[in-house]
C-alpha cells in the first residue's frame, strides 16, 4: 500500500498534539479499567453474583485487551493512526453506553468487553507513536507521561469510583466516562491528523483464534479455581490455554519465514527487551492484582470501610506515582534503568509483605503508608522498563514490540487479579461471597513472594546500550 502521506488532505498535527490527545484518551480508558473495583462488593450484591464472578468485570476487561492487543501490530502496519484512534475511541464509547444502561450482570460484562476492545488498541498506538515521533534522548521523559497513564490511572480508578458511589449510583461511573469519551471523540475527528507509512500486510485469522483461546483460557481457568461455579472445569480451560499458546508461538515462527506474523516474536531475541518484559509482568501483577483488586477488598471486606473512604485512601498512592513517574523518566535518560529498578523492586516487595502482616485491625494510616510505598516503587520502575525495553528494538520491530509489551502487561494484570482472588478464596476459613482476613493475608503473601523474583531480575539490568538488531 502506498504511503498514506500521499493521500492526506489535512496538514499533519504537531507531535505534541498527537501524543497529548492520545495520552488523555488512554488515561480515561485505563482509569475505566479499575473504576469499578471499589464497587465490586456492591455490584455482587446488586446483581446477586459471587465476588469472584463480579471480579470478571476487571479480569474480563483485561483479558479482552490481551486478546485484542496482539492484532494491533497488524493494525498499525495496515491502517492510519487517525483511523485506528477514532475506531478505538468509538468502540470504547459504545461499550461505556452499554455499561451505563445495563439491566443485568451479563449486559454489564458485555459492555466492559466492548470497552476493552477499544482500550486495547490505544495503548500500543500511543507507545508506537512515541517511538516514531519523539527523539531518542527525550523518550524517557515522554515514557514517564505514559507511565502516569498506565500506572496512575488504574490506581486512581478506585478513588474516583468511591467518590461517585458516595454521591450518586454506580451507573454514574459510566455516564461520567461517557461524557469525556464523546468530547475526546469530537476532538479526534477535528484535530488529529497523524503521519504514517502503511503496508499491505495480511491478517492471519488462525493466529487471532489461537491467541484468544490461549489468553482467555488462562485467565478463566485461574478465576474458576477460586469460584468453582463456571461451566468449564478449571483444568480443562488451562489445558486448552496451554495447547493454544504453544500452537500460537509455532504459528508465528512459521509466518516469520514469510515476514507475515501477527506478532513478530523476533523481538524476544533481544535481551534487554526480554528483561524489561519480565520485570513489567511482575510489576503489573502487583499494580492491578494486589493494588487495584485485593487492596479495595481488604479495605472494605476486612477493615469495613465505606466505598468512599476506601477509594479516598488510595488517592495518596496514586498521586505519589504521578509525582515520581516523569522525574523517573528524566533520570532514566541520564543514567539508565539499573539505578531505578533495583530500589523499585525492593520497595515493591517490602510494601506487599507489609500488607500481608497488617491484619484485620490495621489503622487506615498504615494502609495508606504501605500503598504509597508500593506506588512510589512502581513509579520508579514502570518508566525505565518501557523505555529500556522498547528503546532496545530496531524501528522495523517497534510496533510488534509495543504490541507484545502491552499484551503481556494487561494479561499479567488480569492473571494477577484472578490468581490473587482465587488464592484469597481458597485461603478463607469459611465459604462466603467475600474472602476473610486469612484469605486476604495469603493473597498478599503470594504477591510478596512473586515480588521477590523482581528483586532477583532487577540485578541483571546493565548500563544503557545501543538498540540490538536480532538475527
Amino acid at each position: 500500500m502506498a504511503d498514506s502521506s500521499a493521500r492526506k488532505t489535512h496538514a499533519e498535527s504537531s507531535p505534541m498534539l498527537i501524543i497529548g490527545t492520545m495520552v488523555v484518551a488512554a488515561f480515561i480508558m485505563i482509569l475505566n479499567e479499575t473504576i469499578v473495583s471499589i464497587a465490586l462488593p456492591d455490584l455482587a450484591k446488586i446483581f446477586e453474583v459471587s465476588t469472584p464472578t463480579a471480579q470478571w468485570l476487571i479480569s474480563g476487561f483485561l483479558v479482552t485487551m490481551g486478546v485484542i492487543i496482539p492484532i494491533t501490530g497488524f493494525l498499525l502496519d495496515r491502517f492510519s493512526p487517525r483511523a485506528i484512534f477514532l475506531v478505538a475511541l468509538s468502540s470504547f464509547t459504545l461499550g461505556t453506553l452499554i455499561c451505563a444502561t445495563a439491566p443485568v450482570f451479563g449486559a454489564l460484562l458485555a459492555g466492559r468487553v466492548v470497552q476493552a476492545s477499544g482500550t486495547a488498541v490505544v495503548l500500543p498506538l500511543l507507545m508506537t507513536s512515541v517511538m516514531r515521533l519523539i527523539p531518542a534522548d527525550r523518550r524517557g521523559a515522554m515514557m514517564g507521561t505514559i507511565s502516569i497513564v498506565i500506572g496512575v490511572a488504574p490506581a486512581l480508578g478506585p478513588t474516583v469510583g468511591g467518590a461517585v458511589l458516595a454521591a450518586l449510583t454506580w451507573r454514574w461511573m459510566f455516564w461520567i466516562v461517557l461524557i469525556l469519551a464523546v468530547i475526546l471523540l469530537a476532538i479526534g475527528f477535528a484535530k488529529l491528523h497523524v503521519p504514517a507509512k502503511l503496508k499491505d500486510v495480511p491478517l492471519d485469522v488462525l493466529s487471532v483464534i489461537l491467541s484468544a483461546l490461549g489468553f482467555a483460557g488462562l485467565v478463566y481457568g485461574l478465576s474458576s479455581i477460586g469460584d468453582g461455579q463456571g461451566p468449564i472445569p478449571p483444568w480443562a480451560a488451562l489445558t486448552v490455554s496451554a495447547v493454544a499458546l504453544v500452537l500460537f508461538v509455532w504459528r508465528q515462527i512459521v509466518l516469520q519465514r514469510e515476514d507475515k506474523p501477527l506478532l513478530d516474536l523476533r523481538v524476544l531475541r533481544v535481551g534487554r527487551f526480554r528483561l524489561g518484559l519480565t520485570m513489567s509482568i511482575i510489576v503489573f501483577v502487583a499494580l492491578l492484582g494486589a493494588g487495584a483488586v485485593m487492596l479495595p477488598i481488604y479495605l472494605q471486606a476486612i477493615l469495613l470501610h465505606e466505598p468512599f473512604v476506601a477509594g479516598l485512601s488510595l488517592l495518596p498512592g496514586g498521586l505519589t506515582m504521578a509525582a515520581v513517574s516523569r522525574p523517573a523518566g528524566n533520570i532514566y535518560d541520564r543514567v539508565g534503568a539499573r539505578p531505578l529498578v533495583i530500589p523499585g523492586a525492593i520497595g515493591m516487595t517490602v510494601a506487599l509483605w507489609s500488607f500481608a502482616f497488617l491484619g484485620d485491625n490495621a489503622q487506615l494510616w498504615m494502609v495508606i503508608g504501605c500503598h504509597m510505598l508500593l506506588m512510589f516503587s512502581l513509579g520508579l520502575m514502570m518508566t525505565p522498563l518501557m523505555a529500556d525495553a522498547l528503546g532496545s528494538l530496531p524501528e522495523q520491530l517497534a510496533s510488534h514490540g509495543s504490541a507484545i509489551f502491552a499484551t503481556l502487561q494487561q494479561v499479567a494484570g488480569a492473571l494477577g487479579a484472578a490468581l490473587l482472588v482465587a488464592i484469597a478464596a481458597i485461603g478463607s476459613n469459611v465459604v462466603a461471597e467475600t474472602p476473610d482476613a486469612d484469605g486476604v493475608r495469603l493473597a498478599f503473601q503470594a504477591a510478596g513472594t512473586i515480588a521477590v523474583l523482581a528483586i532477583i531480575t532487577s540485578l541483571f539490568f546493565k548500563s544503557p546500550q545501543k538498540p540490538e538488531v536480532p538475527a
